[in-house]
């Protein structure tokens, strides 16, 4: 299992280096400053949940607790749902798409996995053993 959040924390890492330089050059031509900062805000918390899925990986190893497992899922759903929603929130700003800006009552959901990933990685590290 470590083996497969590794992969995917190289590449959400990649893609976040992307879609970071993307909106440090191009996106800011394109939509007013208020949502540059939203889609930054994206790329920072996707950035900062790509290094704790690295280390889910690695501990994973030590302590292979579901737990621990469940704490990689999390943050990984959290990813797609909180970073992806400000993504999809500024690519509607970009297009002067109406009628979806709903999505972002999508972002908090996103958070709430965060915070759980973080809650299952405490709870994986009381263990050694699943």
């Amino acid at each position: 299992m470590h083996k497969g959040f590794l992969r995917t924390a190289a590449v959400l890492g990649a893609l976040a280096v992307t879609l970071g330089a993307f909106g440090a050059h191009g996106l800011k031509t394109m939509v007013p400053p208020e949502t540059v900062s939203t889609f930054e805000t994206g790329v920072r918390y996707q950035f900062y949940h790509t290094f704790a899925l690295l280390a889910i990986a690695i501990l994973f190893e030590k302590f292979p607790h579901r737990n621990i497992r469940y704490a990689g899922v999390c943050f990984i759903t959290g990813i797609v749902l909180f970073s992806g929603s400000l993504y999809a929130l500024t690519l509607l700003q970009a297009t002067n798409t109406v009628g979806l800006r709903g999505i972002g009552a999508i972002t908090p959901i996103g958070g709430v996995f965060f915070i759980a990933g973080w809650i299952f990685l405490f709870l994986g590290l009381g263990n050694k053993k699943a």
